[in-house]
């Protein structure tokens, strides 16, 4: 098979030409001016052999060529870019970064922790936390924009590797003045007809939650719906109903708020750490990802 030649900056001319639809912005992204970009770009269709954008006037367009190859382009750079990092880290233990995703309820009670620790260690290595929902956190660790990830969706997914870290059940979440905030537990048939928030469909939460009300006789109503539990806990907290959560979301110590396990049935969901399969972290990463495994979890 005959070789193509062409180097990393004519691909990084035509990925950001492509992202901007534009030779001058794209131009000024990359301190070039606007004929040395066109140069890059021709130079790459000629190794290839082909016509990645079309050029007019006032607009630059994907072919149907480049289209495809535009993700292959992505993909490169950016597995380049890991790959370096990757020797950096390894060279220079105590230096570097490291970028975790996680979901709220880990990034808000958990992380900050582990982190703490984690500085001591590596003061020189500056950490990035995704701090999204599960299906976000997810796709951060499948695109590599994440070293690795806490979540409780993945285990499914054959290219990511997810190691159980533990479980946690889901309670109703009230004022601590509510009627019920001194039991210790309430059934699920008991809400139909009480006030509840929720989360609400872009919540990964929500899929598991309607599993349940599905089976129960009297359909519970959300009279407030918010994209994410910290949204829903304040509602609680301006007293505008009860939530059912994670566990972890409600702290025991919540100065307003009190979570009481929810029966009958029992729900309860698996955390655990995910990564690609394959990737190796680097020594810091490693630190961290551990650092959170050994984080004590009393549910």
């Amino acid at each position: 098979m005959e070789r193509i030649k062409f180097d990393i900056s004519e691909l990084q001319a035509f990925v950001a030409t492509a992202e901007n639809s534009s030779f001058r912005i794209a131009a000024e992204r990359l301190c070039l001016s606007a004929p040395a970009l066109s140069r890059r770009i021709e130079r790459l269709e000629d190794a290839l052999g082909t016509k990645l954008l079309e050029r007019t006037t006032r607009h630059v367009q994907l072919t149907a060529i480049g289209q495809e190859f535009l993700t292959e382009a992505r993909a490169a750079l950016e597995g380049l870019e890991t790959a370096v990092q990757r020797v950096n880290d390894q060279t220079l233990p105590r230096r570097g970064s490291v970028t975790v995703a996680c979901i709220p309820s880990v990034a808000n009670h958990l992380l900050p922790n582990a982190l703490r620790a984690f500085a001591a260690e590596y003061p020189e290595v500056q950490v990035h936390v995704i701090d999204e929902n599960a299906s976000h956190v997810l796709d951060a660790v499948v695109r590599g924009r994440a070293d690795f990830g806490v979540s409780f969706t993945g285990s499914q997914e054959p290219g990511i590797q997810f190691e159980t870290w533990t479980r946690e059940r889901y309670v109703l979440a009230m004022l601590h003045s509510h009627a019920w905030a001194c039991r210790s537990e309430i059934a699920w048939t008991e809400l139909a007809g009480e006030r509840l928030v929720s989360v609400s469909h872009q919540s990964s939460n929500r899929l598991l939650l309607d599993q349940v009300m599905a089976g129960l006789p009297d359909q519970p109503m959300a009279w407030y719906e918010c994209n994410h539990v910290t949204g829903a806990l304040a509602l609680v907290e301006a007293g505008l109903g009860m939530a059912a959560i994670p566990q972890l979301a409600l702290p025991e110590s919540h100065p307003k708020l009190r979570g009481v396990p929810l029966t009958e049935p029992q729900l309860w969901r698996t955390l655990g750490l995910i990564k690609k399969r394959g990737r190796v972290l680097s020594p810091a990463a490693e630190s961290l990802k551990t650092r959170l495994l050994a984080a004590h979890v009393d549910l």
